[in-house]
């Protein structure tokens, strides 16, 4: 495939214009309607900051939110797809009965409201569940050593419980939605590449494994890529059970600062560099597949 040479034109030249007229006259309105005085002075204090007691740099409260909200979109995704992977399997499985119970758990989970369904796992996860496998107790009896390693893992210790239910609620409703990804993906292999694999003597799994999945891979990885960046944006609304991340911690600076609009805008430019690495990420694994596919 020729590559395409890209040259700037007039109209690129007239809407970058424009677009920096509207910024510009954004800012003045700020400025002047608002009153508001910007101070972007003090932003770099909340990314990195010096401990002099400690003699080192330490995370401010915006990279600490940054580092959960990773942890979160992380742990959440990566439980989104084996559960929405296993849920789209089951609703083109022959079983009414597994198909039944993949398509149950969709119509419930994408239609109800997240808002709901983060409440609804805070209260009975953190309250019912947490206590009954006893995992504050268990993280405290650990060693010093292992409390790090969670604390790398899931952030602070003590904040592990309500984190996982946040991480348990994002992945299953990311997981309703990946796993019609996933089913789509299945049902787009053409019908013979189905009849040629039995043709062989293949069993259903053999099937999936070897034949059918790796072409519905290819095939699922693009949408699958804006459901990745969807978890990371969905991941602020778990802000409302006090989980420390990018937009809690926002806000509690907002609160603390007013500085509404170099607060936003700092984290809106975290949202973006970090959807930006997902997106880039993806679309490199989706080039080495098409390679390794030629």
């Amino acid at each position: 495939m020729p590559t395409r040479r890209t040259r700037f034109t007039l109209l690129d030249l007239a809407l970058a214009a424009l677009l920096a007229g509207v910024g510009l006259y954004l800012a003045f309105r700020i400025r002047v309607g608002l009153d508001y005085h910007w101070n972007w002075s003090v932003i770099p204090q909340y990314l990195l900051r010096y401990d002099p007691r400690q003699g080192a740099w330490k995370a401010g409260l915006i990279t600490q939110g940054l580092f959960t909200t990773i942890r979160l979109s992380f742990w959440a995704t990566l439980l989104a797809t084996i559960t929405g992977t296993a849920v789209g399997v089951m609703r083109i499985t022959k079983g009414l009965f597994p198909r039944m119970c993949g398509r149950s758990f969709v119509e419930l989970i994408r239609n109800m409201p997240p808002l709901v369904l983060i409440f609804i796992f805070y209260f009975f996860v953190s309250d019912q569940i947490m206590p009954v496998l006893g995992l504050e107790e268990f993280i405290r009896s650990r060693s010093q050593g292992t409390q790090a390693f969670l604390h790398l893992l899931f952030g602070p210790p003590p904040l592990i419980p309500p984190f996982l239910s946040a991480l348990v609620t994002l992945a299953l409703y990311e997981a309703a939605y990946i796993a019609e990804i996933v089913r789509a993906g299945i049902e787009s292999v053409e019908r013979g590449q189905w009849e040629a694999s039995r043709a062989l003597g293949m069993t259903w799994a053999q099937q999936m494994r070897h034949v059918i999945m790796p072409q519905a891979v290819a095939r699922i990885l693009p949408p699958l890529a804006g459901q990745f960046i969807s978890a990371i944006k969905d991941s602020a609304i778990v802000s409302i059970i006090s989980i420390q991340e990018l937009t809690f911690q926002g806000m509690e600076l907002m609160s603390a600062t007013y500085l509404t609009f170099e607060v936003w805008l700092t984290v809106a430019g975290l949202y973006l560099l970090l959807c930006l690495a997902c997106s880039l990420a993806v679309g490199r694994l989706d080039g080495w597949m098409n390679r390794s596919r030629a």
